[in-house]
């Protein structure tokens, strides 16, 4: 994998939460920023994937399936509650 070197400007307020979080979570504070921006960066592709999801979507399509489902099967117990 390669490393790039990044300078980050952060407000003192901000990097000293940083640190503070960093500590009681026992990693250093640049482990604390490269998983911050992994999540974030997931949470953004997570919702760009539903998003073309949805608008490939027929709702007639679902519709139909939710139609048959469970069609000609006993509810489970536990599914009435």
């Amino acid at each position: 994998m390669r490393r790039s070197n990044v300078a980050l400007r952060l407000q003192t307020s901000l990097l000293d939460e940083a640190r503070r979080v960093a500590e009681s979570e026992g990693v250093a504070v640049n482990q604390l920023i490269y998983v911050a921006v992994a999540e974030k960066l997931s949470a953004l592709r997570t919702e760009d994937y539903f998003r073309e999801r949805a608008a490939r979507a027929s709702i007639t399509k679902a519709k139909n399936v939710l139609k048959r489902a469970g069609k000609g099967k006993p509810p489970a117990p536990g599914d009435e509650k």
